[in-house]
């Protein structure tokens, strides 16, 4: 029969030794002869959170000791447990020797030990350690990755571990040593040291390895610095992040010397920061800037094509809306490097937006201001403009007999402009446009018993823009997109230089299903007819002539399965001018993000030649530990990939090594192919780093 006992601070310590009670559970407790008392049993003693199980404990009061037999569990609580064989601890388990013992950490990391010290309430002292994350089988005792080493000190307080004379082994055979080694336990995400070197091979940078230094600078900053080594470049990368009581900062950047310019230093800095002011305003900064147009490609670090540095001041209320912004452009394309005098470098831009409630509907008072700088002094090819705006917008909307929506809308809207170097235009134009709207929706909606929604809603909008006034400069509004976001837009220019002008009829008609579960399905079908034609649109649009070519826009959603989504653009002939799908598929075995895209050319949206790609990015489990991936984008008009790559991991609970082969096909004459491999491994058990247990080694046998 099991007994139970409660015993008060003078049963289990020196009187005044201890502030808390213990509760010692056992099969039998007995107090001997010499004032001992014995617990035998299924010996269970909880204190102060930790849980200590026993076969036996034995308290001696005159030495004031637990002497205890195994097998022994002690649980601190606090994501430490410690298994031995024996043990000779205080009272108050802070103190004292565990032998043959395991200190197992957040369920991660195992070390081995012959004998255990714990020493107050912060540090533990393990002697003759072997340490590892990695499952070890009866049949195979030798685990993928270990430390040995002559002696190591947990810190609980900072959550790190020292090891003395360590020597790190895979499959057993010794590949490094170390007199003096520092790591994070696993419940530390970030510690001060150096982070696993990376392997790389490219073909005009030539075989290197990166080893990143983690730096930290508090609890809410870090720096890292990454050495990139390489008998053809000497290369320093480096990643500061702050977190900050009214803010953030992010930046990353590196600096280079190398064979491809040998008489150049290259660099880059890209980064953003954000900053909350008085009164509900924030400060935001984007910083992109390179030394040189292939840099950041022939480094890898990223594909753009255009750098924007801007920053901006903004605050978005209920009803008010205020952004003020300063940007800066520059152009790494190599047809563009040629002319990028020529184009537009420095703009700003102002907006102003306040919004009433009037009656039954809704007024919304605008101003906006904006300048563009060319650096060019050339008649039209280096025209600078400014333009400053007054709008004002209208609406309401009510529900008429069964569930008609009608809403109606008015905009007046001014526009004062001043152009230099473009004898094109006037020095000051002028511009004054009108528009008056009317639209009616019929949403008709259904619910199945099994909670399935069904929405379908035809829609028809009638719309009238006149303009007075000058000729003015199209600078916001050259690149246009039809799509299901402006189908029952007033306008489908994206800026304000270009207005959609004359009488217009905008018919559609949409199809909204979901379930309970997640699944559902969206469509939309509907174009534009006028009774003249805007040539302000371009044939590539869709939206040139009297009447706009169909568009046909869908999404399909599965949960987190299966989200698909397309849009396309045709005429009455179903030729196709645009399209564009994107896939984005996850099982438990097998994932893929995809994207196909469809343009016709347009010389004029700087678009010579049709554009044709397909886009994959994929992986797929091969087994339990391994995991293959690849990425390609293909272009079909030039018949050849445009990138390809191949990647294979091999992951368990306790490692995860990644081998990746890319090549990049694109060569002009600042960017030749490159092909480039990489090596990376990663240890399990360590800061806080977990793999899936799915990953997890399983012992046969």
């Amino acid at each position: 029969m099991r007994a139970l006992a409660l015993w008060l601070l003078l049963c289990l310590a020196p009187a005044g030794a201890l502030a808390q009670t213990a509760t010692l559970l056992a099969d039998s407790v007995r107090i001997a002869n010499d004032n001992r008392l014995i617990a035998e049993g299924n010996v269970q003693v909880a204190y102060q959170g930790a849980l200590l199980t026993a076969s036996r404990i034995v308290y001696d009061r005159s030495a004031d000791r637990l002497l205890i037999d195994g097998p022994i569990t002690l649980d601190d609580g606090q994501n430490s447990v410690l298994l031995a064989d024996s043990a000779a601890l205080d009272p108050d388990l802070s103190n004292g020797i565990l032998r043959s013992a395991r200190l197992v950490l957040d369920r991660q990391l195992q070390l081995a030990a012959t004998q255990i010290a714990r020493v107050g309430e912060r540090y533990v002292q393990l002697s003759n350690t072997v340490a590892s994350s990695c499952e070890v089988c009866a049949a195979n005792p030798t685990p993928v990755w270990e430390i040995r080493a002559a002696k190591v000190i947990h810190d609980r307080q900072e959550r790190l571990l020292y090891f003395d004379r360590a020597t790190f082994r895979l499959f057993g055979v010794p590949v490094a040593y170390f007199p003096r080694l520092r790591l994070a336990d696993p419940t530390r995400s970030r510690v001060t040291g150096v982070l696993i070197p990376r392997l790389r091979s490219n073909s005009q940078l030539g075989l290197g390895a990166k080893v990143p230094l983690f730096v930290t600078a508090g609890d809410n900053a870090d720096l890292t610095l990454t050495p990139y080594l390489s008998n053809r470049t000497t290369t320093l990368e480096t990643r500061y992040r702050q977190t900050l009581s009214f803010g953030a900062i992010n930046v990353a950047g590196a600096v280079s010397r190398d064979d491809i310019r040998r008489d150049a230093t290259r660099w880059y800095v890209i980064g953003d920061a954000a900053f909350a002011l008085p009164r509900d305003y924030r400060l935001e900064f984007d910083v992109e800037a390179v030394s040189d147009e292939a840099y950041l490609v022939d480094y890898d670090y990223s594909d753009k094509d255009r750098l924007r540095t801007e920053g901006r001041i903004l605050k978005v209320s209920r009803d008010k809306l205020f952004r003020a912004s300063l940007t800066d452009y520059t152009t790494l394309r190599e047809g563009e490097v040629a002319i990028e005098d020529r184009l537009p470098s420095l703009v700003t831009d102002l907006v102003l937006e306040r919004r009433y409630r009037i009656g039954p509907g809704e007024l919304r008072l605008g101003l906006d201001a904006a300048s563009i700088y060319r650096a060019s002094d050339i008649d039209q090819l280096g025209r600078d403009t400014a333009e400053i705006g007054l709008n004002a917008d209208w609406f309401n909307r009510d529900i008429l007999g069964p569930g008609l929506v009608w809403q109606n809308r008015a905009r007046l809207a001014g526009t004062f402009y001043a152009v230099e170097q473009d004898s094109r235009f006037d020095a000051t134009p002028m511009r004054l446009a009108g528009t008056l709207a009317t639209e009616l929706r019929l949403p008709l909606q259904r619910t199945g018993a099994a909670g399935t929604h069904h929405l379908i809603e035809p829609v028809v909008q009638l719309a009238y823009t006149r303009q007075s006034g000058d000729t003015v400069p199209n600078e916001d509004s050259q690149l246009v997109e039809f799509d299901e976001g402006n189908l029952y837009a007033l306008s489908r220019f994206p800026g304000d230089d270009a207005i959609e002008t004359g009488l217009r009829a905008n018919v559609g008609i949409s199809y909204t299903g979901y379930n309970t579960d997640g699944t559902g399905i969206g469509l939309t079908f509907g174009r534009i007819l006028r009774t003249e034609a805007v040539k302000a649109f371009f044939p590539g649009t869709g939206l040139a002539g009297d009447r706009s070519d169909w568009l046909l826009a869908g999404r399909l959603s599965f949960g987190a399965m299966l989200d698909l989504t397309a849009r396309s653009v045709f005429n009455a002939g179903f030729d196709t001018k645009k399209t564009e799908t994107r896939l984005a598929l996850r099982t438990d075995r097998f994932g893929l993000e995809g994207a196909y895209v469809w343009l016709d050319g347009e010389r004029r949206e700087n678009r010579p030649r049709d554009t044709h790609e397909l886009i994959l990015d994929g992986d797929l489990r091969l087994s339990r530990h391994w995991i293959g991936s690849f990425e390609s984008r293909y272009d079909f008009n030039r018949d050849q990939a445009a990138e390809a790559g191949v990647g294979l991991v091999y992951r368990t609970e306790c490692i995860e090594v990644e081998f990746s082969v890319n090549r990049r096909f694109t060569e002009t004459a600042l960017i030749e192919p490159t092909t480039s491999l990489g090596v990376q491994v990663s240890l399990a058990g360590f800061g806080s780093g977990r793999n899936d247990e799915s990953y997890r080694k399983i012992c046969k046998g």
